[in-house]
Formats: structure tokens, C-alpha cells, sequence
């Protein structure tokens, strides 16, 4: 099965902006961020995404949806960048992941009606590519819940080699001022352990409206200030010793194309539970499920 992933913005700057990400979790009645997540990331080929890529993935949906698969999923589509979608699964550990996928696999009618319809969404891709990361409490900040979000800022920070330690010392250095400068603000730090590319970081940021990239950028005077003039030059020096690149993105929640849990959709039923009815065979499935 597919296995889906995703992120958000904080204070846009290219030396100090910080995004976040929040992944679904069945976990004490909130949907937080899952210490394992897994990414699936498909770029469309021009032309093939909106309605044509919803129909190929509903297929998924269907399946899993047909079969109760434990696995859920949600789809984000990027408003930014390339044409491209991206899958969040979520996990308590790698144990469960495995867990999961094996219950899956022996699942011969699942398998069988993913892989028909992997086949058939295949057709419209450009690229696929999959990745794991795992949750960095220590540099995360009040991680919202995820069933009423609607919105992800998701910005990679590439780290050059031997420099992890100044990546740790940035995020100790801005946390607090992001704090002061915003204090009603979260996000989910993620390192990235397996997939292409290398070492990186996510800050992931999830948002109710875009009205909260307005206060993000209202609120950057107030870090500057909260930095104070030694500390942004320190930043900057710090920066420009570990950074490689950056790069933030904003995606949308697409309700029609996620596999959501039943404590997603009972938390916020009116975006979760239309887009997740069964569509009758032959028509197409409705969403699809994370693996």
C-alpha cells in the first residue's frame, strides 16, 4: 500500500523561517503528530491532476475502506511548487508500521485491488518517491490537532554534512523567540531517517486558515525585536555554516483523496465524512488509505 506524508510555515525567512507539519494519530482523543511518519510524494504529469487524480485515488480509498484497513492516510495538494500530491501516515513506531503493512499484505483481496488501482494512478504520474522521518519532540512546539486543520506549511532545511550540531543550536536559539513573537503558533519538527537526498529537517505547521500565514508574517518585526541585534547575527552566521538550501511550500487538506480515522471524522464529520462515502462499484472509490 501507499504510505503518505506532509508539512507547513512558520515565520517565512530564509535564515530563521521555521514550517510544521501534523500527521494523523489515534492517540488520546487528539490527532497530534506520530513519532514514525511516512511520506509518499507523486508528482503529476501536466494536466493529470484536480479531478482525474482524485478518481485514480479514490480507488484506494475504496479498497481500504472495503477491507476496514487499520492504515489511515491523509492527502495534501500542493498550492505551491510542482503539480504534485503528498501522503501522511502515522505511526507509534517502526513496530507498528510493520505491524500494519503485514496485515495488509496477507490480505489477498486488498493487495490485489491496490495493486489495480497503483497500476491505474501510475498512468498519471511523473515521478513517486517515498521517505520516512521521525518526530523530534525536542524541537517541536504545541503540535495542533490535526482534524480541524486545513492548511500544511512545510519547509525542508537540507543541513551540510558534519553540521548537525549547528542545526541544534539554531533551533534552540529561534524557539524562544518564535514563542514570544507568536505565542498561539506549533509545529512538529521532523528529521528525515530514510529515503533520497540525504540529511534534512521538516518543520511542519498546520493551519485552520490562511489567515495564520497573515499573522506569521505580522509577527516578524516582534522576533526580530525578541532576537535582539547579536542574536539575528548570530543566526545568520549560524545559517550560513549549516545550511545547504531551504524551501517552504503551502499544501491543502484534500478530505476526497484521505483514508481519515473515525476519530477524524467524528472530531470534524462535516469536511471528513462526505468525502469518505462509498462510491458503488464502477464508479470509482471515494478516498484512499494510508499503508
Amino acid at each position: 500500500m501507499k504510505t503518505k506524508m506532509y508539512g507547513s510555515l512558520l515565520v517565512v525567512c530564509l535564515l530563521f523561517g521555521i514550517a510544521s507539519v501534523t500527521a494523523a494519530q489515534e492517540k488520546a482523543g487528539t490527532m497530534g503528530p506520530p513519532k514514525v511518519l511516512t511520506v509518499i510524494r507523486e508528482v503529476l504529469k501536466p494536466g493529470k491532476g484536480g479531478a482525474a487524480h482524485e478518481k485514480s485515488e479514490r480507488a484506494f480509498v475504496q479498497a481500504m475502506s472495503a477491507a476496514n484497513a487499520p492504515d489511515h492516510y491523509i492527502a495534501l495538494d500542493a498550492l505551491t511548487g510542482p503539480s504534485r500530491s503528498l501522503f501522511f501516515a502515522g505511526y507509534d513506531s517502526f513496530a507498528q508500521w510493520e505491524e500494519r503493512q503485514m496485515a495488509d499484505q496477507k490480505n489477498a483481496t486488498l493487495s490485489a485491488a491496490l495493486d489495480r488501482a497503483a497500476e491505474a494512478d501510475g498512468e498519471l504520474l511523473q515521478s513517486y518517491e517515498s521517505g520516512v522521518y521521525v518526530l523530534r519532540e525536542d524541537q517541536s512546539y504545541n503540535p495542533g490537532d490535526l482534524a480541524h486543520m486545513r492548511y500544511f506549511e512545510i519547509s525542508i532545511y537540507k543541513v551540510k554534512p558534519g553540521h548537525d550540531a549547528d542545526w541544534e543550536t539554531i533551533v534552540k536559539l529561534v524557539t524562544p523567540a518564535l514563542k514570544q513573537a507568536n505565542p498561539e503558533d506549533h509545529w512538529a519538527m521532523y528529521e528525515h531517517i530514510y529515503g533520497a537526498g540525504g540529511s534534512w529537517f521538516a518543520v511542519m505547521r498546520t493551519m485552520k486558515s490562511a489567515a495564520e500565514i497573515d499573522r506569521s508574517f505580522a509577527s516578524d518585526p516582534k522576533f526580530a525585536a525578541a532576537m535582539g541585534e547579536d542574536g539575528m547575527k548570530k543566526l545568520s552566521e549560524l545559517s550560513a555554516a549549516a545550511i545547504e538550501s531551504s524551501e517552504s511550500n503551502l499544501f491543502m487538506i484534500n478530505p476526497r483523496m484521505s483514508y481519515a480515522s473515525p476519530d477524524m471524522i467524528k472530531a470534524d464529520p462535516d469536511f471528513w465524512k462526505p468525502a469518505m462515502a462509498v462510491v458503488p462499484a464502477g464508479q470509482g472509490a471515494t478516498e484512499r488509505t494510508a499503508q
